[in-house]
C-alpha cells in the first residue's frame, strides 16, 4: 500500500485532472542537483559555523539533528515538483521529512560507531537503504528498488568524499568557507541521487500518462 496518495493511479489521475506534465529525467536530476545544493550548504551552517557552540550545548548527536531539520524544513519548496501532478508539497514534507530524518538517524549510527571513512560509508550505506525502502514503499514502486537504492547510495557517496576532499584542501584558506564547500559538493550529489530516486519511483505513473 502506497503512502500519501503516492501510488501510480492516483498520481496519474491528479496529473491528467489538472493538465500536469510528467518532468524528464534531466530535468528532474537537474532540478534535485541545483536545489538541494541550495539546501544542503544552508544544512551545513549549524556544524560548519555554530559547531563550537554545540560542542558545548548537546554535542554531535543534537549538532546533527539540527542540520537534519534544515534539510527537512527547507527541501520541499524547492524540489516538491519532484512529485508529478498537483498538491505535491504537503505529500513531498511528509514523506521527506521521515525518509531523511530516518537516513540521518542510520547515518549518526554509522558515523558514531565507526568513525572515519568506515563510519561515513557505513552511514551512507545504511541511511540511503533506510531512504530508499521508504521511498519505493510510498510510491508502491518495490520493483525499482535496486534502481532507487543505487542512484542514492552512489550519488551520495560521490558528494560526501568529493566535498570531504575539496573541505581538505580549502583549510588552510578560509575554515569555515572550506567546510560550506562540502555542503556544495554533497547537495550535488544527494539532489541528483534523489532527482533519479523519484524519476524511477514514478515509472508507472509515466507510463499511465503515456498512454491515456
Amino acid at each position: 500500500m502506497s503512502w500519501f496518495q503516492l501510488d501510480p493511479h492516483s498520481i496519474a489521475d491528479r496529473a491528467r485532472t489538472a493538465g500536469a506534465c510528467a518532468p524528464s529525467l534531466a530535468a528532474s536530476v537537474t532540478r534535485g542537483a541545483l536545489g538541494f545544493t541550495a539546501v544542503s550548504v544552508a544544512g551545513f551552517v549549524p556544524w560548519a559555523v555554530f559547531g563550537r557552540w554545540f560542542h558545548t550545548h548537546g554535542g554531535e548527536p543534537v549538532m546533527y539533528a539540527a542540520c537534519a531539520v534544515v534539510f527537512i524544513a527547507l527541501t520541499s519548496p524547492i524540489l516538491h515538483r519532484l512529485i508529478i501532478g498537483p498538491d505535491s508539497i504537503s505529500r513531498f514534507y511528509k514523506l521527506f521529512g521521515i525518509s531523511f530524518a530516518a537516513y540521518s538517524a542510520a547515518w549518526i549510527a554509522g558515523w558514531m560507531q565507526l568513525r572515519g571513512h568506515p563510519g561515513s560509508l557505513a552511514g551512507l550505506f545504511g541511511g540511503t537503504m533506510v531512504m530508499a525502502c521508504m521511498l519505493v514503499a510510498a510510491f508502491d514502486a518495490l520493483r525499482s528498488v535496486v534502481k532507487v537504492f543505487l542512484s542514492l547510495f552512489v550519488c551520495n557517496t560521490l558528494g560526501y568524499f568529493i566535498g570531504g576532499e575539496s573541505e581538505a584542501a580549502l583549510m588552510k584558506v578560509h575554515k569555515t568557507t572550506a567546510m560550506l564547500s562540502w555542503g556544495v559538493f554533497y547537495g550535488i550529489g544527494m539532489g541528483a541521487g534523489l532527482g533519479l530516486a523519484f524519476y524511477f519511483c514514478q515509472e508507472r505513473a509515466r507510463k499511465m500518462l503515456a498512454t491515456s
